[in-house]
């Protein structure tokens, strides 16, 4: 049996709206196994009682992009799908389930596409490139689709710098996020983005993680998530007072994500102490970043 093993991942990065991601060290694992007909799906962990097994499953479905892409038909599937990332949370589990899929589809047919080709179709799948390239390449990367490819760059984050991530009791679907965006917006925030995240990039190269923190503002999309995560406002005040180094929405959220270097459990202890003071229960991970991408950990 192939088992396909795929980091979770952070989109945004506060000012890097849609193009910037950062993989971490919790994992789905997706196995995929030839059998002589019909589709066999399990579902273990997170999601199992939500997720459908038949042929509209999310796994399925990019498996099939690729099958269909090299004309590949197997005469049946069995998948086991063993998730650890939280279910429309804001930590990439719709990525790592599209680029698992596509990647153990690749290994099964004879491994005729490129990482690049698979990253194309995963984004056109996903329809941003923010969480399926760090959760293909790991690390930090910034893309951006064009007409024929997909251009990233990776980049390989300090490994003394971790998160703290607050996962609320509830959640939030990307496309609900969306739509509280505008579709227009200001020329000055426009160019506030822009600054921050020419900056953010320069100061992850450089491994200054004070300015790369300091350059986490946003104008593009968390002000008008707030009112989409209650206690946002709180978080983001008592993590940078417990020693945070920036605080942003993960992904579409309702997640949130705070940097640090040192002793994470402040930060964690302040995230929680906000959530429940707006009667929200909530849990905190302490996460590395993932380096590696999606491997395969058995075939």
């Amino acid at each position: 049996m192939l088992k396909i093993r795929v980091p979770a991942t952070s989109g945004n990065l506060g000012p890097g709206f849609d193009t910037i991601g950062m993989a971490f060290e919790l994992y789905n694992d997706i196995s995929f196994e030839l059998i002589p007909s019909g589709l066999n799906i399990d579902i273990l962990g997170e999601g199992a009682s939500e997720i459908p097994r038949r042929e509209n499953n999310k796994v399925f479905q990019a498996a099939k992009k690729v099958f269909d892409k090299v004309n590949f038909s197997p005469s049946g599937l069995k998948i086991i799908l063993e998730n650890n990332i939280p279910i429309a949370r804001g930590l990439g589990s719709s990525a790592s389930i599209i680029v698992g899929g596509m990647v153990a589809a690749n290994e099964l047919s004879g491994k005729r596409l490129s990482d690049q080709e698979i990253l194309k179709m995963a984004v056109e799948m996903e329809g941003h490139p923010d969480n399926v390239a760090p959760a293909l390449f790991g690390g930090v990367t910034a893309a951006v689709s064009g007409i024929s490819s997909v251009d990233y760059l990776k980049i390989l984050p300090p490994r003394k710098l971790h998160a703290i991530v607050a996962i609320p009791d509830f959640q939030l679907s990307t496309e609900t996020a969306r739509q509280v965006i505008p579709t227009m917006v200001d020329r000055s925030d426009a160019v506030f983005n822009i600054g921050r995240t020419s900056l953010m990039i320069g100061a992850l190269l450089k491994e200054d993680l004070a300015l790369f923190g300091k350059m986490m503002e946003d104008r593009l999309h968390q002000p008008y998530r707030m009112s989409l995560i209650p206690g946002m406002r709180e978080v983001f005040s008592l993590a940078k007072e417990a020693g945070a180094l920036s605080v942003a929405i993960s992904g579409a959220g309702p997640t949130l994500i705070a940097f640090v270097v040192g002793d994470g459990r402040p930060v964690a202890e302040a995230m929680s102490k906000a959530f429940t003071q707006q009667e929200i229960s909530c849990k905190t991970l302490d996460l590395y970043p993932d380096l590696t991408g999606t491997k395969i950990i058995s075939s």
